[in-house]
């Protein structure tokens, strides 16, 4: 059967879903990982040890989710993740020591498989196929609001419910999020393949060369997306700016990732795939460049992390639509979810690494360092740029969007 077309009410139903689902579970630590401390008197790497454990637990179970959304949808796959989150947020709301604390973020790691972008990239592709570009980038719309949504309001309830009260209710809003995944649309009929496009037009079902580049540069867009997460106002501070201004300015890396992302639901539809992503990736070397030639100016390190969030941003969106052009639909699941296996464990490991990278070349040679790897996701980028255009038998700026 020829893929369905993606209506705006899954669309609606997948934002929300993925705007609870992030603010929940991947950005709770952030949150509440001091008040953890406090109350339990645990050093804080032991307790954002956790949450390492959760993204290499989602490196492990990775391809097998991926299997399941190609297998079933992901109608119930994505809803029994939010049950399951709801499951982790009640086990570490009621763990006192660290074994059932990681045994709940383990928990965690696999319910964030199921429900973040990778699995709705995969549940769009089984609905749509290529068709499902635009639905893709509309749904990074929601989830690119989840910090800015669940920080204030996860520190207004631990300010009102104690961290472990507020755990509670995050719990109680994945499970409500359960009817907005089970609003996606079933999935009774087979995976679409090549043969199910008009002419049997599409990318072939293999192509080892092209799965390496792909897991390539998004494990390095990864690694600089986490150690970032975790350094970036330390790293800016360290360049000369002022502790509040380098607070500040962090914040505008979300504000830039929004704003890459609504540019590309704009204008994103005219663009190949393939070509939007070297574009992207053209943008972080950009970034890492005004940074170390800035000099500690606060309007250079303002330009820096705006333009770095909206290539990181715009990087989310085709991290789900180039294999679209790569790859086999009806695999797609199965195939993303292998490839992306090396860029959960960069992430896992990434804000240690940079911490190390920081002690021994300071903040100057940390951006030299993301300089580098900015410059390697680009040549990968630019290589896969040249695959989808010899695939499609055509330049990949004549290839239909």
């Amino acid at each position: 059967m020829n893929p369905a077309p993606v209506m705006p009410r899954t669309v609606l139903c997948l934002g929300i879903g993925l705007l609870v689902s992030w603010g929940v579970s991947y950005y709770l630590i952030g949150v509440f990982g001091d008040r953890i401390a406090a109350d339990l008197g645990w050093r804080l790497p032991l307790v954002h040890g956790g949450f390492t454990a959760a993204l290499l637990t989602m490196a492990v179970v990775s391809g097998a989710a991926g299997r399941l959304i190609d297998r079933h949808g992901g109608r119930w796959v994505m809803a029994a993740g939010a049950a399951l989150t709801a499951i982790g947020c009640i086990g570490l709301a009621s763990s006192s020591s660290v074994v059932p604390y990681y045994a709940s973020w383990i928990c965690l790691g696999v319910s964030m498989r199921l429900t973040l972008y990778d699995a709705a990239f995969a549940s769009l592709a089984r609905i749509g196929g290529a068709e499902a570009r635009g639905a893709m980038a509309q749904v990074t719309l929601f989830g690119g609001l989840s910090s800015t949504v669940f920080w204030p309001v996860g520190d207004m309830l631990a300010e009102w419910l104690g961290w472990r009260g507020a755990v509670l209710v995050y719990g109680g809003l994945s499970l409500a999020s359960v009817p907005l995944f089970l609003g996606i649309p079933g999935a009774g009929r087979e995976p679409a393949h090549a043969q199910d496009r008009p002419g049997g037009a599409g990318p072939p079902p293999g192509d080892t060369s092209a799965g390496v580049l792909y897991a390539l540069a998004f494990a390095l867009a990864h690694f600089l997306s986490s150690a970032l997460s975790a350094h970036l106002i330390g790293l800016l501070a360290g360049l000369g700016i002022a502790g509040s201004a380098a607070v500040w300015i962090g914040t505008l890396r979300g504000i830039g990732q929004v704003a890459g992302r609504f540019c590309q639901v704009l204008f994103g539809a005219r663009i190949h795939p393939a070509d939007l992503n070297a574009l992207a990736m053209l943008v972080l070397p950009v970034a890492f460049a005004v940074g170390l030639l800035g000099g500690g100016h606060v309007a250079f390190a303002a330009l820096f992390v705006l333009v770095y969030g909206a290539g990181h941003g715009v990087l989310t969106i085709t991290q789900g639509t180039l294999p679209l052009v790569l790859f086999d639909h009806g695999t797609y699941g199965a195939r993303v979810g292998r490839l992306l296996v090396p860029g959960f464990v960069l992430s896992a490991v990434a804000p240690l690494a940079f911490a190390v990278v920081i002690e021994r070349l300071g903040e100057r040679g940390a951006l030299y360092l993301c300089l580098v790897l900015a410059g390697m996701t680009l040549a990968c980028a630019l290589v896969l740029r040249l695959r989808a255009g010899r695939r499609s038998g055509t330049a990949v700026e004549d290839a239909p969007s």
